[in-house]
């Protein structure tokens, strides 16, 4: 069975930093592109990061350059997403998702239920 769970998100005061893991099961994450995706209340969801199959391109949404960093771990199945520097909007439910092809497609193969992150002011 196909499973992508998330986990690492809580609560944390503007400027602290998450981790957020993305544990991969039934396929294995460098067969795969990664993206982690955010929605907040009443907006839509957007792209935050990804990272290809081949864990050497990883692209990042403006908002979150420099402060985030997405990264992968093939023993462990595991993709991460350190967050620092964080802001009262980047509060939002974080998604983890795999496509078979590549990032940047409108519909990716698998995802997984999220995990809260609020960002305190």
């Amino acid at each position: 069975e196909v499973q992508l769970v998330e986990s690492g998100g809580g609560l944390v005061q503007a400027g602290g930093s998450l981790r957020l893991s993305c544990a991969a099961s039934g396929f294995t994450v460098d067969d795969y592109a990664i993206g982690w995706f955010r929605q907040a209340p009443g907006k839509e969801r957007e792209g935050v990061s990804c990272i290809d199959s081949s864990g050497t391109i990883t692209y990042y949404a403006d908002s979150v350059k420099g402060r985030f960093t997405i990264s992968r771990d093939n023993a462990k199945n595991t993709v991460f997403l350190q967050m620092n520097s964080l802001k009262p909007e980047a509060t939002a439910i974080y998604y983890c998702a795999a496509d078979r092809f590549s990032c940047g497609r409108p519909q990716y193969d698998y995802w997984g239920q999220g995990t809260q992150v609020t960002v305190s002011s």
